[in-house]
């Protein structure tokens, strides 16, 4: 028998294994159809929600005086003021400290040291 003869059994294989490739394919189309379409459900729902959450805080912070502030965000705003005034942050000296430490490894890899 030749081995590289071409008999009703290699076409066989040749076919189920086209075929069961189209399948898989026809079967992810399917999958990501079904998937778009729930994803675009679950979208309108969620953009209805998020509507309704936004008019409820919209309605809040309208019925609450714009000028009240919290004692939190007061002292941000003290602490803030007072850094920047009295220039209170770290001073650079803007000189690099990287120092190269001699070791047996860079002797080993560059044997010019």
């Amino acid at each position: 028998m030749n081995i590289l003869s071409v008999t009703t059994e290699t076409w066989q294989l040749a076919g189920v294994s086209v075929g069961v490739v189209f399948a898989i394919l026809v079967a992810l189309v399917a999958i990501l159809g079904i998937f778009t379409v729930v994803a675009k459900k679950t979208k309108a729902k969620t953009a209805a929600v998020t509507n309704n959450i936004v008019s409820n805080i919209q309605a809040t912070q309208q019925a609450k005086a714009v000028s009240e502030t919290s004692d939190l965000e007061k002292a941000a705003i003290a602490t803030a003021i007072y850094l920047y005034y009295n220039d209170d942050h770290d001073h650079e000296s803007g000189v690099l400290t990287i120092n190269n430490a001699p070791s047996a490894w860079g002797k080993v890899l560059n044997p010019r040291l």
